[in-house]
């Protein structure tokens, strides 16, 4: 577990930049730009990242307002899950990484259970060398930062669902930051024989450019009305609603969902976050098969991070909202 120097006695030298918030409510109202913040002191098993960009996920949001209660991590709180830098420091066990690696990854590797007190949202982050990966190097960094925990949740939910090559599946939420790598995941790595997703009018284009063979209008058509169904459905929408995503799948077939209220045969899992995940589809990755979705708006500066959140709890954001320069 990493700590923070309990003050700097050099503001210059062992002080950083960043995002804290000291008691939890709107983002709007708790988090403050800190200049002066303590540098994290890494762990045998961690490494320390000079953070070159990150990105937003809805938990950042709801862990602010006190969503994981007695599960967080003591307050202050620097947020951030996703990272992609340059390592400074390394532990003493540490084998893997060096000095001077650009590695990318999601800090916590369970997010909703004791997430790390000092994140992304910073120019420097201490975390375990499992937990992260090589950057590969036809990503930029703000590429690179906007993939670890969609990618991974999206992976370990086709995995949970048991999808295969041959099989269906209809993506709800498909223009989301998980919704966006669950449609090329099974098209581009599961050979699934058919890919539905849904989305607004606006992205539809969206889908079928990452791989959907049909992309749904949700806001003209219902999903319980659709002339099939689905060997496994994926509801990767923020408050899904496995009440209807459960009405599309076959008899015998899997839904796995990541929010709102479960309805059964429907399983709602939370990810495992662990760098070799990223390192097995580092491949997918290099050839552009598996490619982040930026929001147009974004990257934003670290000075403009209540701006990104306020596009994050809008909902209108398409993929992943990135923040950079770390400055």
């Amino acid at each position: 577990m990493s700590s923070y120097e309990s003050g700097p006695s050099s503001p210059s030298a062992r002080s950083m930049k960043g995002w804290l918030y000291t008691g939890y409510g709107d983002f709007k109202e708790v988090l403050e730009l800190e200049t002066e913040l303590g540098i994290p002191i890494i762990s045998e098993d961690q490494v320390l990242v000079k953070v070159v960009a990150a990105a937003l996920n809805p938990i950042d949001a709801k862990r602010m307002d006190g969503f994981l209660g007695k599960n967080d991590s003591p307050l202050p709180i620097v947020p951030g899950y996703d990272v992609a830098g340059v390592v400074v420091e390394v532990g003493s066990d540490v084998t893997k990484l060096s000095i001077g690696d650009e590695v990318y990854g999601h800090i916590n590797e369970k997010p909703l259970e004791n997430p790390k007190q000092f994140g992304t949202l910073a120019e420097l982050t201490a975390v375990e060398e499992r937990l992260l990966a090589i950057k590969p190097q036809n990503l930029s960094f703000v590429e690179a930062a906007c993939i670890p925990l969609a990618l991974e949740t999206a992976y370990e939910g086709l995995e949970r669902a048991g999808l295969s090559t041959g099989k269906s599946i209809l993506v709800l939420g498909g223009s989301g930051g998980i919704g966006t790598f669950v449609i090329q995941l099974a098209k581009h790595v599961y050979g699934a024989s058919r890919v539905v997703a849904t989305s607004s009018t606006a992205k539809l284009e969206l889908l079928r450019s990452l791989g959907a063979d049909v992309a749904v209008d949700y806001t003209k058509q219902n999903i319980e009305d659709l002339p099939e169904n689905f060997d496994v459905v994926f509801d990767a929408a923020t408050g899904g609603k496995s009440d209807v995503a459960v009405k599309a799948v076959k008899e015998g077939g899997s839904v796995v969902t990541v929010s709102g209220v479960v309805t059964p045969p429907a399983l709602k899992f939370i990810v495992t976050s662990d760098g070799s995940m990223l390192e097995k589809l580092r491949p997918f990755i290099e050839r552009g098969r598996i490619r982040p979705v930026i929001d147009p708006n974004s990257p934003f500066p670290l000075s403009s991070v209540l701006e990104a959140f306020e596009l994050l709890e809008s909902g209108r954001a398409i993929g992943k909202i990135a923040i950079y320069p770390i400055q």
